[in-house]
């Protein structure tokens, strides 16, 4: 794949957020030459942090959307992409940026240009996402705004947010017609037990320090998951245990 590598540079001392994230600690590269990586980790471990960094390094909006992409509603992105350095070969300018936590915005302006020449919905199946469900848009998006064929990145912050089990099932179809196309490499921080199952995608825990290399049953997601699916009584035991009673 063409984005071979994300290294740090000019690692500030005593930087404070996000340099001193547990996630960060002494890390001086990440490899990412695989069709996929995967961003796994709790929340506030750094995940989305770094796709935002790698994302404006590359050249993508904060907010979402294609490379060049100028819009802008509310961003509030932090300093780390300017101590991220991304290795190519080659270097590629066509892909998008997906992050759940801005979509409406992204929705809000397309749909605040719509009669303007040139602009459509067609990256959304021909409808304002505002017409759809906030599933329905999501998958729309990545069916009609992801192409096979032409060299792209694609970063997904937290694609599952608004997806059944279902529909990241079949996202994990559009991940499989893309790799078998060979065009395409994509970078997704999740959470989804069933999107961290993709076959030999690299995955990276965030949970430790530095960062690390995991496998997928490794991850307190399938954990948790299998653990509750399995036995859901004992969790219930476990979650709901009343404590003594303290005057």
């Amino acid at each position: 794949m063409f984005l071979r590598e994300v290294r740090f540079a000019d690692w500030p001392e005593n930087g404070g957020y996000p340099f001193d994230m547990r996630a960060f600690a002494g890390l001086d590269r990440i490899d990412t030459s695989r069709f996929l990586t995967f961003f796994v980790g709790e929340n506030g471990s750094g995940k989305s942090t770094l796709l935002e960094a790698i994302a404006l390094t590359a050249g993508f909006n904060p907010e979402g959307g294609g490379m060049g992409s100028t819009f802008e509603t509310f961003s509030s992105e932090s300093v780390l992409h300017d101590h991220v350095r991304l290795s190519w070969l080659p270097r590629i300018r066509s892909g998008h940026f997906f992050r759940a936590e801005s979509f409406f915005n992204v929705a809000t302006y397309l749909e605040s240009i719509k009669h303007e020449p040139g602009a459509n919905f067609e990256a959304f199946g021909g409808r304002s996402p505002h017409e759809q469900s906030h599933g329905e848009s999501f998958f729309n998006l990545f069916r009609h705004r992801l192409g096979h064929h032409k060299k792209s990145l694609y970063l997904m912050d937290e694609p599952e947010a608004a997806l059944s089990p279902a529909r990241q099932l079949a996202l994990l179809c559009l991940l499989r017609e893309h790799e078998r196309a060979g065009a395409s490499q994509f970078i997704i921080a999740t959470h989804s037990p069933i999107l961290l199952a993709y076959p030999g995608a690299a995955l990276f825990n965030f949970d430790a320090s530095p960062l690390c290399a995991i496998e997928w049953q490794e991850t307190s997601h399938y954990q948790i998951t299998r653990r509750f699916l399995t036995a859901p009584e004992h969790m219930f035991a476990e979650l709901f245990r009343e404590d003594d009673h303290v005057e």
